[in-house]
């Protein structure tokens, strides 16, 4: 069997393999993305609900997410495919005072590294959000420029167009062996056989941490079971993605929009995390979250809901995503634990990615993304996850 060989083999076509493969295709990089399923975006990408927002706590986040808006928000008239991109802005909504407190003051840091973010009292927020309840409603952060788009649709077009610049994809195909000699990779072996490489991207998702055991190498990413749903289509009434960070029995934070389709779009942070890789829905989800939405917005009341669904967050210790080289194996490249936000991530971390597989980062490249190694004491915690 002749060995076929690429410049970069990307393990993983979700939400930052495929846009991976899209920017090094289009810089002329021979490019192999390998996925056990059976097309692109089939894994946790496929439960996404598709937000998109550069307001994080965390500079990294914060510089990657800037990029990835830039490249969602202009995609369609530089490429010609509708991805469902809607820029309805992101809210950050307070009923107590420590609430407040904490918004206010990432506001300072957020707004330091680029964001263009403003505190909206009671009044400002419900000219922006009038079906909010204004019972105890203190106010919100307000960032006009984030956004949302269908993942399906735009892991596609990455997809698509990564395809026509060159870049090869295998479906049904599993990576069993990274092949690594004298500690650098040479190649990557499937159950159909066995392609050359000098560069492997770990983009695996939820089974990250079994592809680095591969290469002789552990990633601190486990899974975490996320609920999502979704509802009728409705005449659009909301515009931001809307945050509440209260925490409630049997759960942390909860979200929801309104879709390009005009559907609301909802999911909610389990707490306890609910760890596995079990994705079947549960009867808990949907009475828990929409009690917490219709205290927040009383006119979802009436809204019917069309289904629900369950995905993996691929989570670390500290909420912070694991990107770069690593010191034990030259040629190898994580870019994994993205916390259940690879999907907003993914564009703007692919240009990344490219950079560094051509050894092309600026030293200031190399600042942002200096919080995201694999060797960081993994103590702390992103604020906004």
């Amino acid at each position: 069997m002749n060995r076929k060989n690429f410049e970069v083999v990307i393990i993983g076509a979700g939400s930052i393999g495929a846009p991976a493969a899209f920017f090094l295709a289009k810089e002329g990089v021979r490019t192999l993305v390998i996925d056990t399923l059976p097309s692109v975006g089939q894994g946790a990408n496929k439960a996404a609900i598709g937000g998109i927002r550069a307001t994080h706590s965390d500079k990294a986040k914060i510089s990657i997410c800037l990029k990835s808006i830039e490249i969602f928000s202009t995609w369609q008239e530089e490429y010609g495919d509708h991805i469902g991109w809607v820029q309805g802005g992101y809210s950050f909504v307070a009923y107590r005072e420590q609430d407040e407190e904490t918004l206010k003051e990432l506001i300072e840091v957020q707004k330091q590294y680029g964001l263009n973010i403003n505190w909206l009292d009671k009044d400002e927020l419900l000219e922006v959000i009038p079906d909010l309840n204004p019972e105890g409603l203190r106010g919100g952060t307000f960032c006009p420029d984030d956004g949302s788009a269908c993942p399906l649709l735009a892991t596609h077009a990455f997809h698509r167009r990564a395809r026509e610049r060159g870049a090869e994809f295998h479906f049904d195909e599993e990576v069993t062996d990274i092949v690594v000699n004298a500690d650098k990779v040479r190649g990557v072996k499937t159950a159909k056989g066995e392609y050359g490489t000098d560069c492997v991207i770990n983009a695996a998702g939820p089974w990250a941490k079994k592809v680095a055991n591969m290469a002789g190498l552990d990633v601190p990413v486990r899974s975490d079971c996320h609920e999502a749903g979704i509802t009728e289509p409705v005449e659009r009434f909301l515009g931001p993605m809307v945050v509440d960070i209260r925490p409630a029995e049997g759960s942390a934070n909860y979200y929801f929009y309104q879709h390009h389709t005009n559907q609301i779009v909802f999911c909610i942070t389990p707490s306890p995390s609910i760890w596995g890789e079990d994705t079947r829905e549960t009867s808990v989800f949907l009475p828990m979250v929409a009690r917490r939405m219709i205290d927040l917005m009383p006119r979802l009341a009436n809204l019917r809901v069309r289904r629900v669904w369950r995905g993996l967050y691929p989570m670390t210790p500290d909420g912070l995503p694991i990107v770069g080289k690593v010191k034990e194996l030259e040629g190898y490249i994580n870019a994994v634990g993205m916390c259940g936000q690879g999907f907003m991530i993914g564009p703007g971390l692919a240009l990344y990615l490219v950079k560094m597989v051509q050894d092309e980062l600026s030293a200031e490249d190399r600042e942002v993304l200096s919080g995201l190694t694999m060797y960081r004491d993994f103590g702390g915690e992103e604020r906004l996850k």
